[in-house]
């Protein structure tokens, strides 16, 4: 048994009627590409269940401690189906990209099973020009520290031929669930512990409660956050207070930042690395940098459609991993790093040397604070409180307490073509999660063999029509090959 980490368990607190706590990828299969061969469930099945020991959280379920008295455990499920998880579709004729995106729609709407391990996997048949997918969706909580690499190896390989993977050197013999009686126990005695936890992590996180994402617009955090800098700074003589002054970020209201429902807009789409890297290269940019120019010009055409462009940035929240070789590390090791996206700006020249100071200024902002301080601040919350605490960050939307206004990540990936079962795969787009704090918008993007594959997710009511700012992508790219041109 593993507890479920601080974070990790808010994880789970946030779902609701309309919010879903899972991400996906959308992998496109091209048997063409590979041994010409149609992939079948039993070849997925094939290839999957003799890898599942490499991630143990694909048998494992949650437990939760009676009476909300401590957090949910990780348990071996002695039902473990793999059968309930491998699903398979067939979309009608002709099987185009946009029928494919609302399936994928339709099945991330939809919650995982709780009394199951938290996963499941579809193959899609008759997609247009003899393509498959596969579309595959994981529980936050159930990453729990475990790379994306490591859980893309279950099922991809480098070569057509699948690699033998080496079986375990245990038989997996699942123990009964506890009983209930033993969770409480643990339970208890988790609450013992955790004043002593919180003891440990307050005086680090108290002057950074302003910091976070929405805390510091409630009443009285900025004058929290002071206080605590204050006591930190004269109890280390002046060694270790805040050194970087923190940032009056204004997040604009929109039509993104409007209450969800449980219904799912998805649509993908890829532009050529080589492409970006024109543009990195004109203007001594980064990757990233032009990822978030793209994405201020995407988001200023489609506001400005729906005649509801501000007129200051944007702020958006950008996922960064913190996670360190520490193998005694559990859970999610996340932080956000908040940047303010120049969408107000006409001119596309002003748009991308505005972009670069907006990230430059949110990189030292982020270096001043704690990597932990996410973890930091859902470890001190007592856990009887843990669900209520994050429900209440939830509704601060309702008072205008917006954190930000969208999420959009950007996530390394393989720059060798994978395959599944002896089909290449020549995308890869990720489908991510959307809530009322984060916005009705996610775009997150994976870099994969020579590309970058964008997967889009938003509530369907709110921005119906997320197909078109694919469109925008393409376009916002060759704008800035134009301008790059012209440095030349």
């Amino acid at each position: 048994m593993q507890q479920l980490s601080s974070l990790d368990t808010q994880f789970l607190n946030i779902e609701s009627a309309t919010t879903a706590g899972h991400v996906g990828s959308l992998v496109l299969l091209d048997p063409a590409g590979g041994d010409a061969i149609p992939l079948t469930l039993d070849r997925v099945r094939e290839v999957l269940e003799p890898r599942l020991h490499l991630v143990p959280r694909f048998r494992q379920r949650l437990l939760a401690v009676p009476l909300g008295l401590g957090r949910p455990y990780w348990v071996d499920d002695p039902q473990f189906d793999i059968e309930f998880h491998l699903r398979e579709i067939s979309l009608p004729a002709p099987g185009d990209d946009g029928q494919l995106a609302e399936q994928v729609s339709r099945i991330h709407a939809r919650p995982l099973d709780r009394t199951r391990a938290l996963w499941e996997l579809y193959l899609v048949h008759s997609v247009e020009g003899g393509r498959q997918a596969i579309y595959a969706k994981l529980h936050h909580a159930a990453i729990d520290g475990v790379s994306g690499a490591e859980i893309v190896a279950t099922i991809m390989d480098a070569t057509i031929e699948p690699r033998v993977v080496d079986p375990p050197t245990e038989l997996w013999d699942p123990d009964p669930l506890p009983s209930a009686g033993d969770l409480l126990a643990r339970g208890l005695a988790d609450l013992v512990r955790q004043p002593v936890e919180s003891a440990r992590l307050l005086p680090a996180t108290l002057p950074h409660l302003a910091d976070l994402p929405g805390l510091g617009a409630l009443p009285g955090a900025q004058r929290v956050a002071r206080l605590g800098d204050s006591i930190v700074t004269l109890a280390s003589a002046g060694t270790r207070g805040r050194s970087v002054a923190r940032r009056q970020l204004t997040t604009p209201a929109t039509r993104l930042n409007t209450s969800i429902t449980a219904h799912r807009r998805f649509a993908f789409g890829s532009l050529p690395l080589d492409e970006v890297k024109v543009v990195e290269v004109a203007f001594g940019m980064t990757i990233n940098d032009v990822v978030m120019a793209l994405c201020a010009t995407v988001l200023r055409r489609w506001l400005l459609d729906h005649d509801g462009l501000p007129d200051i940035p944007l702020v958006v929240a950008v996922p960064v991993s913190v996670r360190r070789d520490d193998p005694l590390e559990e859970g999610s090791q996340i932080s956000l790093m908040l940047v303010e996206l120049p969408t107000q700006l006409r001119d596309p020249r002003d748009r991308l040397s505005a972009v670069q100071l907006a990230i430059a200024a949110a990189k030292e902002q982020f270096d001043a604070v704690p990597a932990t301080i996410l973890q930091d601040t859902a470890a001190v919350i007592p856990t009887a409180f843990a669900g209520l605490a994050a429900r209440a960050v939830f509704q601060l939307v309702g008072f205008g307490a917006l954190p930000f206004n969208l999420l959009v990540s950007n996530v390394p990936g393989s720059q060798l073509a994978l395959y599944v079962g002896g089909a290449r795969v020549p995308a890869l787009h990720p489908v991510s999660a959307i809530s009322d704090l984060t916005g009705a918008l996610n775009i997150t993007l994976f870099s994969y063999d020579g590309m970058l594959d964008f997967g889009l997710i938003a509530c369907r009511e709110l921005v119906p029509d997320v197909d078109t700012l694919v469109g925008y992508l393409r376009e916002a790219l060759d704008e800035l090959i134009e301008l790059a041109a012209q440095e030349g």
